[in-house]
């Protein structure tokens, strides 16, 4: 079974915009069958791969749904420029892509150079289907073990790499995450997360909508205007990364009485370490509890997660593992006592069983069946996962995962710059933010301004480092390698 076909089980789902247009379950499943007609038309074949490039909006969970039914749904960022679409469409090849967007928009542009075809919103759902009856087809229907879903994730050593998620990985990773959370038909979630991440497809979207649910889709998360949402739509719970919560609790001093009457159940946080201090204030302030829990692309978001009550929730934890196993492991990857620091691996009906990439990629990214996050974490000895530290290079700022060798790469092709390496610095706020030291070519003088200013349309905003350091030489480690981890301390930006 398909995820459109396991959503769409649930006879109480409702699908809300912030305007309060629904779209319902039998509305959904009538413009699912006439976008089954535009994608035929277009010769769209079973694990042909179709580009979305959509913000928050119904019409992205119906065109996600009716692509997924036939097809590989890979939603990419709209706020991509177009060298980074240029890069993702040669990596995805996707046969159309789908947008609301003027011609003048980075997607578009990179599209029509790249012969792709490009569909736009307005040919692709057929409002007259609205309140027909009618039945999924068959002729192309994907089954469990189909690729649904490709997002890419960010490598340590290379460009981001895709990562292949089944309707099976996204089914389990959804019933998971229901099941932690106790969602039921009688729940309602505001989506705050961007639909082109995994936190916002799996727990924004597919999670509520297994369980039966409702959700809301707000065109994009906005501190100013969340309250309104929260008044107007009566959510039983959100869920959403660390800046997110950050910046509703700046805002929450001002509308107490909306947080008094409101019926959230529970906050949820993911994709980012919360503070505790943030934590505390949040359950102190809405008076509902926050279940902080652990997530990555390649397990389909959730690995781990802490319980509502009155089960238990730690703070400074991650939770225990939901439907997946996970372990820690030493360097010669034999399990962990109880406390003792480790890699973490995971192993489940959620997680990936390989990258789109080199064999050399996947047999570094897995052993004996289990994948290796790059996370250091130790157990409690109730279960209760601890991270600790990352062995991978990665830079989470915020949630946004950023390569820090994509980065590299667009600054040392800038005629002025010998060496260039980004590395991660501590943040109050987003947890991490990027960095990037830089070594110039020989007699020449140039200003962080002018690198941001030769970056900005070549990196999306958040990947472009807000400092910058000028450096006659990288610090090397002992044996001579440049090493990434830990540059920030040896810069004396951390003690």
């Amino acid at each position: 079974m398909n995820t459109t076909k396991f959503i769409l089980k649930n006879k109480s789902i409702k699908i809300i915009a912030d305007d309060n247009t629904v779209v319902n379950n039998q509305t959904l499943e009538g413009l699912i069958k006439k976008n089954l007609l535009v994608l035929q038309e277009n010769n769209i074949k079973r694990n042909d791969n179709v580009a979305i490039v959509l913000n928050n909006s119904i019409d992205f969970v119906v065109s996600f749904f009716s692509i997924v039914n036939v097809a590989v749904s890979a939603p990419l960022n709209p706020n991509y420029t177009e060298a980074e679409f240029s890069f993702y469409f040669k990596d995805l090849k996707p046969k159309v892509v789908i947008c609301n967007f003027e011609d003048s928009h980075p997607a578009v542009i990179c599209a029509k150079k790249n012969n792709i075809r490009v569909i736009k919103i307005e040919e692709f759902i057929f409002k007259e289907a609205l309140n027909k009856k009618s039945k999924l087809s068959k002729k192309y229907k994907s089954d469990s073990k189909d690729i649904a879903l490709i997002l890419h994730t960010s490598g340590t050593t290379s460009r981001p790499k895709m990562v292949p998620l089944t309707h099976k990985n996204l089914i389990n990773s959804s019933q998971n995450i229901g099941k932690t959370l106790n969602l039921s038909k009688k729940d309602k979630n505001i989506v705050l997360m961007p639909s082109f991440h995994i936190h916002g497809i799996v727990a924004s979207i597919l999670a509520p909508l297994v369980s039966g649910g409702k959700i809301v889709i707000l065109p994009k998360f906005n501190a100013l205007s969340f309250f309104k949402s929260l008044e107007k739509h009566s959510p039983t719970w959100f869920t959403g990364v660390p800046t997110m919560l950050q910046a509703i609790l700046d805002r929450a001093s001002r509308n107490t009485k909306v947080i008094s009457a409101s019926k959230l159940k529970f906050i949820r946080s993911s994709s980012a370490s919360l503070p505790t201090s943030i934590l505390v204030e949040i359950e102190k302030t809405f008076k509902v509890p926050v279940i902080e829990s652990y997530g990555m692309t390649e397990a389909s978001h959730q690995m781990t997660s802490n319980l509502l009550p009155p089960k238990k929730r730690k703070v400074g934890s991650v939770g225990v593992p939901v439907g997946i196993k996970v372990k820690t492991v030493n360097d010669n990857f034999k399990k962990l006592k109880v406390n003792d620091v480790g890699e973490i691996l995971i192993k489940g009906k959620s997680i990936l069983k390989k990258y789109i990439a080199s064999k050399e990629i996947n047999k570094n990214s897995f052993v004996k069946g289990w994948f290796r996050t790059g996370d250091l974490g130790y157990f409690d000895k109730e279960g209760y996962l601890y991270i600790s530290g990352r062995i991978k290079e990665i830079i989470n700022r915020g949630g946004e995962k950023i390569s820090p060798k994509e980065v590299d790469e667009v600054f040392t092709s800038y005629k002025k710059v010998n060496k260039a390496v980004s590395f991660a610095v501590k943040h109050p706020k987003l947890g991490e933010d990027i960095a990037i030291a830089i070594v110039l070519n020989n007699n020449f003088k140039c200003t962080a301004n002018e690198l941001k200013e030769y970056a900005k349309n070549k990196l999306a905003n958040f990947k472009i480092p807000k400092q910058i350091f000028f450096l006659k030489e990288i610090p090397l480690g002992a044996t001579g390698k440049i090493q990434r981890i830990g540059l920030a301390k040896k810069l004396g930006l951390e003690k």
